[in-house]
């Protein structure tokens, strides 16, 4: 097979970040201390040699840079000061506009006008057009779906995620594609035989049950030898709280449509806090709030090393979940108030517009390794297995 070289990765990774990367020497320092490599996961040192040697496909095609959390070890210890964990972030990033074939994701990333314009343009767009269509306010009750009808949320929900799924299975597709060719996994050996489902299934398991929901490596291994946090300032469970509020609001949201098309109850229908879907909500909206409010502040504060040069692309994501929960706590506050209260209604609109946001850019942003992590996962839980033993 051709290998081809691009002798400009280097320059063009540097747009993306890692400006210090040329002062690398490959000592192996980084590799040798990172608590998460090992046999089948080989990083940061095999992946900083692609982008010296210009593999660009090979790089991009690694499923090495999603099992790094960045916890920053490799930087602090890396004796050229050559930044290798600020390397692996900018490797990410260039790998999620490697893979969006719009140009949308390399214009996030390295050219914060045009980002800029995006992010205000996006949040008028969708806050002008809910205005548009804006209908009386109640004063008996927050009527939501009076203002801005249920239906064009709806259905303005339904045509974005349409949009994402081609632009997100089109990513996610070209990374399993490549980290197959890469690591020689054919379809024989995912679905070829009873032992080959088997192992398949145990991979599967292993990324989203144990690493993506279950943060085992994380939670084990993603340290060093320097003092213990406190439990609640953990990263591993910061980042855990983020994932279970974001999955438990999804599923709050799931059960809450289910139930209007059942007939079980109508959206949009007042029920009390305990109300056991709008608890599941407001508990996991609390555990979203929280886990994001701390990465906010890990970054405002730069007190760890892979922090310490955060992107106005990564403050994005952060820093639209951060809205949208607010909001969402917002309006839980203005639907038990008394009187009404009219900035409930302008509330609920920016929180549907930027929700909406949030949703549009899940494959140009950050959020995108909310997609990538668990197939890399997957194809390392594959890597993991030696003669059919299970994972985990």
């Amino acid at each position: 097979m051709t290998t081809v070289v691009n002798p400009n990765l280097i320059t063009d990774l540097q747009k993306f970040g890692a400006t210090d990367i040329n002062a690398c020497f490959s000592c192996g320092n980084c590799t040798a201390i990172c608590p998460l490599t090992d046999d089948d996961a080989l990083f940061p040192r095999k992946l900083i040699r692609l982008a010296q040697v210009g593999l660009t496909d090979d790089l991009v095609g690694s499923k090495e840079l999603w099992t790094c959390y960045g916890c920053g070890v490799c930087t602090t210890r890396c004796p050229q000061s050559a930044d290798p964990g600020e390397f692996m972030g900018t490797a990410r990033r260039y790998a999620i506009a490697h893979y969006d074939k719009s140009g949308i994701a390399r214009a996030m990333y390295t050219r914060p006008v045009i980002s800029s314009a995006i992010v205000i343009g996006a949040a008028a767009f969708f806050a002008l057009f809910f205005a548009a269509i804006r209908g009386e306010q109640s004063r008996d009750s927050l009527a939501l779906f009076d203002f801005i009808p249920y239906s064009v949320i709806h259905t303005t929900g339904i045509v974005l995620m349409v949009v994402v799924a081609l632009f997100s299975l089109l990513g996610v597709g070209l990374l399993a594609r490549n980290i197959a060719r890469r690591d020689g996994v054919t379809r024989e050996a995912l679905f070829g035989s009873k032992q080959a489902w088997a192992r398949t299934g145990r991979a599967l398991w292993y990324a989203l049950g144990i690493e993506s929901l279950g943060q085992k490596r994380y939670r084990d291994d993603c340290h060093d030898d320097e003092p213990v946090e406190p439990l609640y300032r953990r990263r591993w469970l910061i980042h855990a709280l983020t994932i279970w509020g974001f999955l438990g609001l999804l599923l709050a949201t799931t059960l809450d449509y289910g139930m209007d098309v059942l007939g079980i109850k109508a959206t949009g229908t007042p029920v009390p806090i305990w109300y056991p879907v709008r608890l599941l909500g407001t508990v996991a909206g609390l555990a979203l709030m929280y886990g994001v409010t701390w990465f906010m502040v890990r970054r405002w504060q730069a007190n760890r090393e892979c922090n310490d040069d955060s992107k106005p692309s990564d403050w994005l994501f952060l820093v639209l979940l951060w809205v949208t929960g607010l909001t969402g706590f917002m309006i839980e506050a203005a639907l038990y108030a008394a009187p009404v209260p009219a900035w409930g209604y302008w509330v609920f609109l920016v929180h549907v517009a930027i929700a909406m946001e949030l949703v549009l850019f899940l494959p140009f942003t950050k959020f995108a390794h909310a997609m990538y992590r668990p197939v890399s996962l997957f194809f390392y839980g594959l890597a993991r297995q030696k003669d059919s033993q299970p994972v985990g």
